[in-house]
């Protein structure tokens, strides 16, 4: 079992098709990486022998996709033992998913959807929290998701969901600070207060990535193109509040050459230590 290390500064989220060029040149502008159980536990092949050799020069961050922490479902024992030794294994700090439903009736279905925003709602998520902590002996975050549609009426607002789950399942937030803007953008609501409302000392970690935007002005979280200028704004106003909590550029389609994403590193690296200076300096 590896000791756990937390991360600091800006790291690149692990993807296939970076890898031989990452083993070749373990760049230093990435500070640590986040990487997906899913995409290991089971397997051996390329895949798992290019995180065995990345492993000894990057703090691992683990950062799940089918736990379905919003479903019906019960929690899948078998997946959780499996990611327990993953997790254990690359040693992260903590274990995070998504706030959303990904499966139903035992079908995984591929997309991460939006729940209900109600008490009820609120005390499932956190019941499955505490139950995948218990079952990965780590601390779980939760991240807030992109969506284009509610499912039903809310009863409550989407941050006192997020106070609601946090609180009760005793979990961080893994804040995405684009799905907020994109959320801002195609619904009609001010970034920077939503962020302002949160719980912001339950922030352990950071998400950005850019997104595409359709003629008729409707954004869409692809993962696949360099982070806008928006989102740069919102993670600097987000910085100086949280201060120094790690941030993970995600690029998941339409992938550049190592270089290109290095200096996007680099421009985010250097907005990350002038916002974590504001921020500590106003402490």
């Amino acid at each position: 079992m590896n000791t756990p290390h937390h991360p600091q500064g800006v790291g690149l989220g692990l993807r296939r098709a970076l890898m031989p060029a990452l083993i070749a040149q373990r760049p230093k502008e990435i500070r640590w990486m986040e990487v997906s159980p899913e995409n290991y536990v089971r397997r051996g092949g390329a895949m798992r022998r290019g995180l065995d050799a990345l492993r000894p020069d990057y703090p691992l961050v683990t950062h799940g996709l089918t736990l379905s922490l919003g479903g019906d479902d019960p929690l899948d024992a078998g997946y959780l033992a499996e990611v327990r030794g993953f997790v254990r294994e690359v040693g992260s700090p903590w274990h995070s998913d998504h706030l959303c439903l990904s499966a139903h009736d035992g079908a995984v279905l591929h997309d991460l959807l939006p729940i209900p925003h109600t008490p009820a709602r609120a005390r499932r998520v956190a019941e499955n929290l505490l139950r995948a902590r218990d079952a990965l002996g780590v601390p779980m975050a939760v991240e807030n998701i992109s969506y284009y549609a509610r499912p039903g009426r809310d009863a409550m607002t989407e941050s006192d969901f997020l106070h609601a789950v946090l609180s009760q399942g005793d979990a961080g937030l893994l804040l995405d600070v684009n799905n907020v803007y994109v959320n801002a953008c195609n619904h009609g609501f001010d970034p920077e207060a939503f962020i302002a409302a949160l719980p912001l000392e339950r922030v352990v970690q950071i998400h950005v990535a850019g997104h595409h935007v359709e003629p008729d002005g409707l954004r869409i979280d692809t993962h696949g193109a360099p982070v806008p200028d928006p989102v740069y704004a919102l993670l600097a106003f987000t910085l100086r509040r949280t201060g120094p909590v790690p941030v993970l550029l995600e690029r998941d389609q339409d992938i550049p050459p190592l270089e290109v994403l290095l200096a996007e590193l680099r421009a985010l690296q250097s907005l990350w230590d002038e916002a974590t200076a504001v921020s500590r300096r106003a402490a």
